[in-house]
């Protein structure tokens, strides 16, 4: 229902694991309790980490602290949260961000047009370490946050990025949820959870869009061990391969339709252009160019290994049940 002020309800959730992430939780909460348009509820779910649920418990009292009750992993987490919010929108956000004061006023905003069934936001690096010359900033998303070729203003998107996303809680209540079988699981580097969720929200309601909202801005943090070369090739593999998953959950035209344009779009033009940015003085141009490159190869051999292991998984499972059944 909507809130005193006749605007609609808004619950946060964010999922936890580990003890180490406890200071970056609370001042994730300290800055939801400091929005210009607070939350009505924010709900903690722990997973599968017995142990650090008394300690969030009596650190967060005025917080829904709970256990995650499905399977071990952030799909499960949110899965948990969706559950127990109770507001008109549910946003969620992750343990190791920071949002901007205004991020639940310009995400509930959004949804003064009827049409509008999820609302997502900018996410910004916070990084921890001096970034690589090489990194390029086109692959944002590598590191969980924003990219060049994202909208610059208000627009319709396929999917939203999972630190900074938010939906119509009665819209998603009968979807079932995020599939348990994507998602990330502690430090794995895998994700597409969310796209597949978006696609599948949107599918059967015609007429209705989710929209990207650039000044609902998060910062997200960046550790150092992610700002190697061997976690940039690991994280782009690990997302081809995802694709693939969801490619075949969903079929490859929704699958693949924001990448195509990603590609020949952004990313042509970004190698395009590295001549011009050399001559102006630019050295690392070069470097960010090759980047691009291995990144788009690594990205599509694990899309391509990923469409080989379910193809290979079907022939198997056929094969298990056309074999003849032996009795003694």
């Amino acid at each position: 229902m909507p809130n005193s002020s006749g605007k609609l309800s808004m619950s946060v959730v964010t999922c936890t694991y580990a003890s180490a992430r406890t200071e970056q939780l609370a001042l994730l909460v300290d800055a939801l309790r400091s929005q210009t348009e607070p939350p009505e509820q924010i709900i903690v779910v722990v997973d599968h980490n017995p142990a650090l649920l008394p300690d969030l418990r009596a650190r967060l009292p005025d917080v829904v602290v709970t256990p995650n009750a499905q399977d071990r992993g952030l799909s499960g987490g949110r899965n948990t949260g969706l559950e127990l919010a109770t507001g008109d929108l549910v946003a969620f956000i992750d343990d190791d961000a920071i949002p901007e004061p205004d991020w639940l006023e310009r995400l509930r905003d959004a949804y003064r047009d009827p049409a509008v069934i999820g609302v997502g936001g900018q996410v910004e690096p916070s990084w921890e370490g001096a970034v690589p010359s090489w990194f390029p900033a086109e692959f944002g998303w590598v590191v969980g946050c924003g990219y060049t070729g994202l909208p610059q203003t208000p627009a319709p998107v396929r999917n939203f990025i999972g630190c900074n996303m938010s939906f119509r809680r009665q819209e998603i209540a009968a979807m079932g949820g995020f599939r348990i079988d994507l998602g990330r699981v502690g430090l794995a580097p895998v994700g597409c959870e969310e796209t597949e969720f978006c696609i599948r929200l949107v599918h059967d309601r015609p007429g209705r869009q989710l929209r990207f909202e650039p000044g609902a801005r998060v910062h997200h943090s960046v550790p150092r061990n992610r700002l190697t070369w061997a976690y940039f090739r690991a994280r782009c593999y690990s997302e081809g391969r995802s694709k693939a998953r969801v490619a075949r959950i969903s079929g490859t035209s929704s699958a693949l339709s924001s990448e195509r344009s990603y590609v020949t779009r952004t990313l042509a033009h970004a190698v395009a252009a590295t001549a011009p940015r050399w001559a102006r003085g630019d050295r690392s141009a070069p470097l960010r160019s090759a980047a691009i490159m291995a990144g788009l190869a690594m990205t599509t051999l694990g899309y391509a290994v990923g469409r080989w292991e379910l193809a290979v998984g079907r022939e198997r499972l056929a094969a298990a049940w056309s074999a003849p059944v032996h009795q003694p």
